[in-house]
């Protein structure tokens, strides 16, 4: 008899340290320290955008050229689209995500990386400059400020523009279609808003 309360004791000193420590998890997942943990996990559970917003201040979708696979040099292609403005206009992020690179090097000279919905990865190149504070690891939402369009990179001396890309699991996606469905869905929403 020792033996089995001995054996029962031991068991209730598990259950206790477990429900512990799925107490202090349930505590901890909720806090700040967390909030990138936890937009990760979210993010990874999300579906893939079917609209993203418009990431350059003032400009429609609509104005936006369809250069999604136009030849560059021989052998790429244009791996997204070119959003003209006047440089110094902000630029923000067209997902909730998660910044995972702010660097300056490269084909797109200033840029940002943002892990988004379903994991997708989208690029802001050609900035001319980052937005105050921006750092790895900050959880945005759509409309956060990542940086202003200039001409960074490879763009050096064009007009300035914002080189936006998504890249999912299978390469490059084409952005305009995303950014085009959101001002169709902004218009028919300023519409139903006017109608008495």
């Amino acid at each position: 008899m020792p033996a089995l309360v001995r054996l029962l004791a031991r068991l209730v000193a598990w259950l206790f340290v477990l429900a512990a420590l799925a107490a202090v998890a349930y505590w901890a997942w909720d806090q700040p320290f967390m909030a990138r943990t936890r937009a990760q996990w979210e993010l990874s559970r999300m579906p893939p955008p079917v609209a993203v917003a418009m990431p350059v201040q003032g400009v429609a979708a609509d104005q936006v050229a369809d250069t999604f696979g136009a030849p560059r040099g021989r052998d790429r292609r244009h791996e997204g689209v070119d959003i003209f403005a006047t440089r110094g206009t902000p630029v923000a992020s067209s997902t909730r995500g998660i910044v995972t690179v702010v660097r300056e090097g490269g084909l797109g000279g200033r840029q940002v990386w943002v892990t988004g919905p379903a994991l997708q990865r989208h690029y802001y190149a050609h900035l001319d400059d980052w937005a105050e504070g921006l750092a790895v690891g900050d959880v945005v939402l759509p409309g956060d400020a990542l940086g202003t369009v200039g001409d960074t990179g490879n763009a050096r001396g064009t007009p300035p523009h914002l080189h936006y890309g998504i890249y999912g699991e299978a390469g490059a996606i084409d952005p305009l279609p995303l950014l085009r469905a959101r001002g169709r869905r902004g218009r028919a929403a300023e519409a139903a808003a006017e109608q008495p």
